[in-house]
């Protein structure tokens, strides 16, 4: 597989490799599994406000006892095995 890299990232792979003692082709790979790790993870920033609107709306969640939520399940269940509205189709 062959890239071409641009100046400035060329110029930043030499940097780096000299930094670190490594060849091109390692600091490349090194570079590609970092970047691979970290796709999917939220940003601090993301994931700051992800909390917020957690936070925003876990108060508006209704707090009903488990029970409850039981027996409205049930009643839409049998609801729906009732079937559709019982009206005639013009």
């Amino acid at each position: 597989m062959t890239f071409s890299l641009d100046t400035d990232t060329v110029a930043r792979l030499r940097t780096s490799a000299e930094r670190v003692g490594l060849p091109y082709s390692q600091v490349v790979r090194e570079a590609v599994a970092e970047y691979a790790a970290r796709i999917g993870r939220l940003s601090e920033s993301e994931r700051a406000a992800l909390l917020r609107t957690f936070d925003r709306l876990l108060p508006s969640v209704p707090a009903k006892p488990a029970s409850a939520v039981d027996a409205e399940l049930r009643a839409l269940r049998a609801a729906r095995r009732q079937g559709g509205r019982r009206t005639v189709r013009r």
